[in-house]
């Protein structure tokens, strides 16, 4: 049973969803319905998609529908509209059938069922043991709401909503063989497979790396990155014969673990691909027909595939990394890191948000032991070498954890201009002309590049310059072996501060050692000061406060006397059979509290106000009001009667603080 609070929540929710403005009626319905919101609502609402759900959990609301045929409707009262079962903007002249939608699971198959609310469920099971081979008797049907159902139960009868999800236990069927495969395609799915691709053209191989769960279709648009060949004209060869569909994951394909060689080419034209599949039976040639049919007609119109792709790879760049001549280096590394982080993700490394110089400073110019190696990642959207370095490298989880433990990374993008020339001027001042002239003879797909700095002593040097072309494995190789080189300098760098720090002299020892003292003599003096200053606010305060408390004393003390001697000098309590007429007044006080007193109708006014006052509500701070008509009784003369006033033979008063 629902609380009163509950009840107030639940008949505003009716009326905001019915509009039924009519309290009465609205109570009435909800009655009906034994208050429950869903169902009176459906019982003046029809619903489209059957029960309606609830927007507080997504759960459907217990409690039967409402029949309007078996809940007559509340007559119309004088103050009110007739009530009107539907809305007016909602009729319905006739049911139309409703549809569910069921999507059924069994093993690794889903099989989705579309019926009308006046079919039974042991129709869903017939067209289960069509699409399944599973005899009806040996199949059961779980997931319904209310537990298992019969299958002569109509669908109707169990309120559900347009869309459903149930699933088929076969408890006497044995399990498939497949069970041991599903465990073993799962491991598969966490391994990572290394594709060795030959480009046929240009006779050159790319090492990859790929987890189990990326699909054939990510693949082929990496080897697009590289190769510039797009999916729909890529010619491929060496892929299993199970790897029939580019959305199959690499686990599932018959690839070769832990490597795979594969061979790609351009497709020139459609007979010389099936010329080159009649003449090597012995291979599967997939050409992919996905990602590339939106583009099938671009030829009719004049325009080359490849550009058309171009445009299409080059829309999803939708601003460069980095602003041209941008005037603070700051800013232009926070646009570098959002922007990084839209294209490959959140899981990359933590760049520098500053200046080179500033990085200089995080990384070199701290305690030896805080000192950290230095990487720059030089970026280039123009080299093809890019998204497979910055996706499969450089956001590896074991590259980027590994960087930010032992490196401080600063980044920088090369691709416009005037930015490549205001970092090759950093470089030169910095690194030299040497390491400048090293970036500045590098290739487009040479890019990206990955600086590592230590710093030492008067300059910072380039420990090592990885390009590219690289792998996971031999990307951290490296990057261990710079940290080793650093660790052994960082070792001598930290025996050589203690040593600085051992060799300091007597005098500017006896100097520091007064120093302290007198710091110690100044903070104790200080400290001193401070206690007295705050004993003495502290007395202050105490002494002010006990003022206070004496004022507050003597003030009640003096309230409680006025108020014994008003209660004393209150005439005696007439009975309620009494020979003269009696007026019996009911005074209500702020805090909900009721007095109750008869008084005789020929006492004066002011006898009530003492009365009051007699009870804590002095009459210079609370005033008395009447409800019907409301009025101020403290402004009417107290020496009239309560006859006169008009508080005869009964009245109830309420106390108002007065501003």
């Amino acid at each position: 049973m629902a609380s009163n609070m509950d009840r107030e929540m639940i008949l505003a929710d009716f009326q905001a969803c019915t509009g039924i403005e009519n309290i009465d009626e609205a109570i009435t319905l909800l009655e009906q319905n034994n208050w429950d919101l869903v169902a009176a609502i459906n019982g003046v609402i029809p619903q489209e998609n059957g029960i309606l759900q609830s927007d507080f959990g997504g759960e459907t609301m217990p409690g039967p529908p409402f029949d309007p045929a078996s809940h007559p409707a509340p007559a119309p009262t004088p103050s009110s509209s007739a009530f009107r079962p539907v809305m007016p903007s909602r009729q319905i002249v006739e049911r139309q059938p409703r549809m569910l939608d069921f999507r059924v699971e069994y093993r690794d198959r889903n099989v989705d069922v579309v019926l009308e609310d006046s079919c039974t469920v042991g129709e869903i099971k017939q067209i289960l043991e069509n699409e399944l081979q599973i005899p009806v008797p040996k199949m059961l049907l779980k997931g319904w709401k209310t537990g298992d159902v019969e299958d002569s139960t109509v669908l109707k009868s169990l309120h559900l909503p347009k869309n459903n999800s149930l699933y088929v236990l076969t408890p006497d069927l044995p399990p498939p063989s497949s069970s041991t495969h599903a465990g073993a395609l799962q491991e598969s799915l966490n391994q990572n497979f290394m594709l060795i691709i030959t480009h046929r053209e240009v006779q050159r191989e790319y090492n990859l790396n790929f987890s189990g769960s990326s699909t054939i279709q990510e693949v082929k648009r990496n080897v697009y990155d590289l190769t510039s060949i797009p999916v729909r004209h890529q010619l491929w060869e060496g892929w299993p014969a199970s790897a029939t569909d580019d959305s199959m994951c690499l686990a599932e394909s018959g690839l070769s673990y832990p490597c795979h060689r594969l061979t790609v080419g351009r497709r020139t034209s459609p007979v010389q691909t099936r010329e080159q599949s009649e003449e090597q039976s012995t291979d599967v040639h997939m050409v992919s027909d996905s990602d590339g049919d939106d583009f099938e007609d671009a030829s009719e119109f004049g325009v080359d595939d490849g550009e058309v792709f171009g445009m299409a790879s080059s829309a999803l760049r939708k601003s460069p990394m980095m602003p041209e001549n941008a005037e603070n280096e700051g800013d232009a590394l926070l646009q570098f890191t959002a922007e990084f982080s839209s294209r490959y993700g959140d899981c990359h490394p933590v760049f520098f948000i500053g200046s080179l110089e500033a990085a200089f400073q995080e990384a070199f110019y701290v305690k030896a032991r805080d000192r950290k190696l230095l990487a720059i990642y030089l970026h280039h959207d123009e080299s093809v070498l890019t998204n497979v370095f910055c996706s499969q490298m450089l956001c590896a989880e074991s590259i980027v954890s590994y960087l930010s433990q032992n490196f401080i990374t600063w980044a920088w993008d090369l691709t416009k201009d005037a930015n490549r020339a205001r970092f090759l001027t950093m470089c030169n001042r910095h690194f030299g002309s040497v390491i400048a002239q090293t970036i500045r003879t590098q290739k487009t797909d040479q890019f990206p590049l990955f600086l590592i700095i230590m710093g030492k002593r008067s300059s910072n040097e380039v420990l090592n310059v990885i390009q590219g072309n690289t792998t996971v494995d031999e990307l951290m190789m490296r990057l261990m072996a710079a940290m080793e080189i650093f660790s052994a300098q960082q070792q001598e760098d930290i025996k050589d501060e203690m040593k600085l720090y051992l060799n300091l002299s007597f005098k500017d020892e006896r100097e520091a050692r007064e120093n302290v003292k007198r710091e110690q003599d100044e903070a104790y003096r200080l400290s001193l000061e401070a206690d007295r200053a705050k004993r003495e606010a502290h007395e202050r305060e105490m002494a002010e406060q006990f003022r206070l408390e004496q004022i507050r004393k003597e003030q009640e003390e003096e309230r409680e006397a006025i108020r014994l001697s008003l209660e004393q000098a209150l005439p005696p309590e007439p009975k309620e059979e009494n020979a003269e007429p009696v007026s019996k007044l009911r005074i209500r006080t702020p805090s909900g509290e009721f007095l109750e007193r008869r008084f005789l109708a020929s006492s004066k006014l002011q006898i009530v106000f003492d009365f009051v006052a007699s009870k804590g509500f002095p009459w210079d701070e609370f005033k008395l009001l009447s409800t019907f008509p409301r009025r101020d009784v403290t402004q009417l003369d107290p020496n009239k009667s309560l006859l006169e006033v008009k508080l005869f033979p009964q009245e109830t008063l309420f106390l108002e603080a007065k501003e």
